[in-house]
Formats: structure tokens, C-alpha cells, sequence
């Protein structure tokens, strides 16, 4: 894509995600790689239902704010998350309903916090490791995402929500939205027994 479809798609998905209650206010932000190895990303305070394609912000690598509005601090974790693992072309954070919800629970394992009971979890993203809770905004949060980006697609960021990446913004949004269906699934299911994937059942689907 160029860089301009790229924007134009950013745009779309927010919108999409905004207007299907995924997102609320200016909560949440988008990123993409750019053709030329830089960062897309949305701007610090915007809501995705509103994006404007010119202005969204573009950084390097390195976190150098080269044109459009303002980035949001949480820029840092995705460039973090590009930095270590290459084959990471876009990543979604949202602070939806069901992931959040989820993040909020004492006791979850931190290691997969989704122990797997349907299938569609293990095929598009594996297991989802938990960050320790930190500020929003903190490094500490980029260093974590930063040393687990190439073993993990998703993780849960404590009290705050997932953050979810892909090879295109297209795949880490459908990644997020199959995340965001198992969280509503576990609080459906509730203390009812569920009978969960085997080890043999999981190794098959991977």
C-alpha cells in the first residue's frame, strides 16, 4: 500500500471501530509502517471515530515527531514493539469493554491469560501475556512489550486494555476484535465449567 492508502485505511478502521462501540472519547490509538520505515500512527488525544487523514502523526523509529498533529505518548510502546520484531506491521490498543474488563482481574495467569476454549484465540494470536500495571505513558511499558514482541501477536497491559499487533492494521483488527469476542465469552461463561482445549488439541491448531 502507499502511504497515502495507508492513511486512508487508518481513517476507515477507527471510524469502524469507534462506531461499533469498540472505542469511546479519545481513548485508544492506531499504527502502522510506513513504506519508508517510518511510523503512522494516530495523534495523542484524537478519537477514532474523527481521524483526519492528513494529520495523523508521523515519528522514526526512533521517536522523532516528523509531521502531522502531536503523537500520543503511547507512541513509544509501538515503536518498541516495530523496533523488536520485524515481522510487526501495525498494532491497535483499545481500551475495549470485555479486554479491559479483563485486565482488571485479580489472579489472571501472566504468562497466557486466556487459557484457550475455542479455537479461533490459539490460530490468530496464541497466548496473550499480561504487562504489569504501570501509568499510561510509563517506559516501563515499552520495555516490557519491547523484550516479549517476538515471541507474542497480543498482550494484556494490566488495568488498561490489550494491545494487539498484525502484518497489516486490517489483521491486528481482526486480531483485537477475536480477542475482544473470548473476553465477552469468559464473562458469558461466568463459574459455569468449561471444558477447555488440550494440550494435543492446542499443539494441532498451531
Amino acid at each position: 500500500m502507499t502511504e497515502q492508502q495507508l492513511r486512508d485505511e487508518m481513517v476507515h478502521i477507527g471510524a469502524s471501530l469507534f462506531a461499533r462501540g469498540y472505542a469511546t472519547g479519545s481513548a485508544g490509538n492506531l499504527s502502522v509502517l510506513l513504506p519508508d520505515g517510518n511510523v503512522l500512527a494516530t495523534p495523542t488525544g484524537s478519537c477514532l471515530g474523527e481521524l483526519d487523514a492528513d494529520t495523523l502523526s508521523v515519528v522514526t523509529p526512533e521517536g522523532k515527531w516528523l509531521s502531522g498533529n502531536k503523537p500520543s505518548k503511547e507512541v513509544t510502546f509501538h515503536r518498541a514493539i516495530y523496533l523488536n520484531n520485524p515481522e510487526c506491521q501495525a498494532i491497535v490498543h483499545l481500551h475495549s469493554h470485555y479486554l479491559t474488563a479483563l485486565s482488571c482481574l485479580e489472579g489472571l495467569d501472566p504468562v497466557n491469560c486466556i487459557r484457550p476454549f475455542t479455537p479461533y484465540v490459539v490460530m490468530r494470536v496464541g497466548d496473550v501475556p499480561v504487562v504489569p500495571y504501570y501509568r499510561p505513558g510509563d517506559n516501563r511499558i515499552a520495555e516490557d512489550l519491547g523484550r516479549m514482541a517476538s515471541s507474542f501477536k497480543a498482550f494484556l497491559l494490566a488495568n488498561h486494555g490489550p494491545v494487539v499487533t498484525g502484518s497489516s492494521l486490517r489483521e491486528a483488527t481482526y486480531n483485537t476484535e477475536e480477542l475482544e469476542e473470548t473476553a465477552r465469552l469468559i464473562f458469558t461463561l461466568g463459574d459455569r465449567a468449561i471444558r477447555y482445549l488440550t494440550p494435543e488439541e492446542v499443539d494441532e491448531l498451531r
